[in-house]
């Protein structure tokens, strides 16, 4: 039984080997690799800012529950505009010690509320109204989503002109005739630069009682997109 397996297997690693000269024989020379790139610089047209409320009791549950009010207050407030996206942030409450840290002598607690749109003026209004009750963790700007995508779409066609334009300038410093790609890959980056932030106290007492909130100010900046186009050719030397 087993000499009669022999001949198909001898025939199977004859094939193989066949298989394996004709594909060495098939190995495609002149080939290289490019990279070109396209940029471009797109405002931030997205502002996100992130309030918070926090309080210290000796009694956990009061505390929990104070810190409720105040956050829901806000974001009744907030959810009246219908073109902000209002989200509630991190939630976080641990216990304040004594100087030997061992005996708890107090409860802190924090809550965040996320506020996001591209309507700058009206999220800047929001915030400055917000600010009588809560503080502000922070302010930054973004490219909206669909900015992002349309600006890709343009870098994109500008990246395949550039890699093509690369394309031909190697296959003529190579003496060939024409070139092929044998595969071409498209990637997009975004190099954000530090985006723009706010820090902000409590407002005072005083703007509060005459109702005369101030308006945190707005340089929302910008960020560089780029498309990269990376790939290889085959240059068809005559």
């Amino acid at each position: 039984m087993m000499k009669r397996l022999h001949a198909p297997l001898a025939l199977l690693m004859t094939c193989l080997a066949t298989s394996t000269a004709l594909q060495a024989s098939e190995t495609a020379y002149n080939q290289v690799s490019l990279r070109a790139e396209a940029h471009q610089e797109v405002a931030h047209d997205q502002m996100q800012v992130v309030l918070y409320t926090e309080g210290q009791d000796t009694d956990p549950a009061r505390l929990a529950t104070e810190v409720t009010k105040t956050l829901n207050q806000a974001l009744s407030t907030a959810r009246k505009q219908t073109h902000i996206s209002v989200k509630l942030g991190s939630r976080s409450s641990y216990p304040v010690r004594d100087s030997k840290g061992q005996k708890i002598t107090a409860w802190r607690e924090r809550a965040e509320i996320r506020l996001e749109s591209t309507d700058f003026s009206a999220l800047s209004a929001l915030t400055g109204e917000l600010l009588k009750t809560l503080k502000m963790a922070n302010m930054q700007f973004s490219i909206a989503p669909k900015t992002r995508i349309s600006s890709e779409d343009e870098l994109l066609k500008e990246a395949i002109s550039a890699f093509q334009s690369r394309a031909k300038l190697v296959t003529q410093a190579l003496g060939g005739a024409d070139y092929k790609v044998v595969n071409l890959n498209l990637n997009s980056n975004g190099y954000s630069r530090p985006p723009m932030y706010a820090r902000a106290a409590q407002a005072p007492s005083s703007m509060v009682a005459n109702e005369s909130v101030a308006t945190p100010e707005i340089e929302a900046g910008s960020s560089q997109v780029s498309m990269i186009a990376d790939g290889v050719i085959e240059v068809q030397l005559p």
